[in-house]
């Protein structure tokens, strides 16, 4: 026999409203966007938001997997790229893509959000160091693939060289929230691969 849902549906696309609380994230940081500013821009009462995406912590982890899964899914494909110089080449014009889209808040979420950070913000300054690391992992688990096939040095640092990649996106993203333009970021991050492999 097929249950029967009690209660009243859900009023609002919670999809929708994801996607509208990742963009208050992102303008805001994680401790600038206040719980009214995340209700009124989701369209949701603040009991709608606890019943559906939990506490502000716990909305702003499901908010950054959208953006890992939106904004900025160009790594997972970069990371996939024939040759390392073309894995720095699309991750450094993913970064500025995405740090300038029109649609979207300048700059990178996980930098953002990450930025003046007090104490209660301290475990999602936290998250967001771990998720920034991750990236330079994904990268240097790349470049060791690619110090292994010949495609770099058998002497190049591929720790080094993901570090590297990450910093440049990273002033990238504080450079374009400061309203630097694609053009100008674009050509900044190919001056940073004029000499590849970094040493």
């Amino acid at each position: 026999m097929e249950k029967v849902q009690i209660g009243r549906p859900r009023e609002f696309d919670a999809d929708e409203a994801l996607e509208k609380a990742m963009l208050v994230f992102w303008e805001q940081g994680y401790e600038g966007a206040s719980l009214t500013d995340l209700t009124e821009r989701m369209g949701i009462s603040r009991k709608s938001l606890y019943a559906a995406f939990g506490n502000k912590e716990e909305l702003f982890r499901k908010a950054l997997r959208r953006y890992e899964d939106g904004p900025v899914a160009y790594v997972a494909e970069v990371l996939r790229a024939p040759t390392a110089l073309e894995v720095a080449q699309g991750f450094l014009r993913g970064a500025v893509r995405a740090n300038t889209r029109p649609d979207c808040p300048r700059g990178c979420l996980g930098v953002q959000a990450a930025l003046a950070a007090g104490e209660s913000g301290r475990p999602v300054r936290d998250l967001l160091a771990d998720w920034r690391d991750s990236g330079v992992t994904y990268l240097r688990q790349r470049f060791e693939r690619a110090v292994e096939e010949g495609d770099l040095p058998a002497d190049a640092d591929p720790e080094l060289i993901a570090r590297y990649l990450m910093t440049v996106a990273n002033g990238l993203a504080v450079q374009a929230s400061g309203g630097v333009e694609y053009e100008v970021l674009r050509r900044v991050a190919e001056a940073a691969l004029r000499n590849w492999p970094p040493v």
